[in-house]
């Protein structure tokens, strides 16, 4: 198998992971698709990629994180020494703590090895590590790399800190298993549930069976962000998986996404992705309807 035609061929729907090295091309046009990237950047003087239509410089050793979903391009950098782990939106659901890492960091999308050496020398040893399971082409591979994956992403949790200094040391975790237990039982029902005529805070708060500011205290918590903006990106998550789907109207997608308006939904999407719904449906190739 040829691993250095990353961006040229659709994400196996059944795999939760793929991994990709050595292409040729420096560029590639901007898409988005259901599976998030990661990008170990390879060596050169110009690396230079576009997330949600910001521009990042990088140099060797940097990550470039892109969530699923996410509008991104490569304007000019070194893809034969780069490496590209790919997974699925499925495996970042499976588990709520994956969920709530990937919330925490939805904005996050560098990690800059002069900033963050020790956290980035770690995950590049995590990176190279996949690489040299996935290219031996185990029949375990898929579950080993799987592993190294939430391995990756628990070190970012444990750094989360750099990234967030409001958050004072041992407040990160300050919840039950009750609590948590309990955020999963309202995130799954609002995920089943986005046309319901009611999950304000205060609704999913006596679900949850504690107080309004108990709630919103442990949901930031828990996600690393506000109730209203979890619901929004929960929301927009919903709305582009339906733009994949070119029967649907943006009318239809924004009332099955659980927005009030289609202006609301038009703020919303704007302010998130730097453009219009339709837009950015525009930019989704046929490979990667998935």
């Amino acid at each position: 198998m040829d691993y250095s035609q990353y961006e040229n061929y659709g994400f196996d729907r059944v795999s939760a992971f793929n991994l990709s090295t050595g292409c040729q091309e420096r560029s590639y046009q901007a898409h988005w698709h259901s599976y998030g990237e990661f990008v170990l950047v390879g060596p050169g003087d110009t690396n230079i990629f576009m997330v949600n239509q910001r521009r990042y410089e990088l140099v060797e050793g940097d990550f470039l994180l892109v969530w699923p979903m996410e509008m991104h391009s490569i304007i000019n950098a070194d893809r034969k020494d780069s490496l590209v782990i790919q997974f699925s939106n499925g495996f970042i659901n499976s588990l709520f703590d994956l969920q709530r890492i990937m919330h925490f960091y939805r904005n996050l999308h560098v990690l800059c090895i002069h900033a963050h050496p020790q956290l980035v020398v770690r995950l590049k040893s995590l990176a190279d590590r996949m690489k040299e399971i996935f290219l031996s082409c185990a029949p375990d591979r898929e579950l080993r790399c799987c592993m190294l994956l939430m391995e990756f992403m628990l070190a970012l949790d444990e750094h989360r800190e750099e990234f967030a200094p409001e958050i004072k040391s041992g407040e990160a975790y300050s919840y039950t298993d009750s609590a948590m237990h309990r955020m999963i039982l309202v995130t799954d029902y609002i995920k089943n549930n986005l046309t319901a005529d009611d999950l304000s805070q205060s609704t999913m708060a006596d679900m949850a069976g504690i107080s309004k500011d108990y709630f919103s205290r442990i949901f930031r918590n828990v996600t690393g962000t506000n109730f209203n903006k979890w619901l929004n990106m929960i929301r927009l998550e919903k709305a582009i998986e339906l733009l994949a789907d070119q029967d649907k109207t943006i009318t239809e997608i924004a009332m099955l996404s659980g927005f009030q308006s289609i202006s609301s939904f038009n703020r919303v999407f704007h302010a998130e992705k730097g453009m219009a719904p339709g837009e950015y449906r525009s930019l989704m190739m046929p490979p990667y309807l998935d």
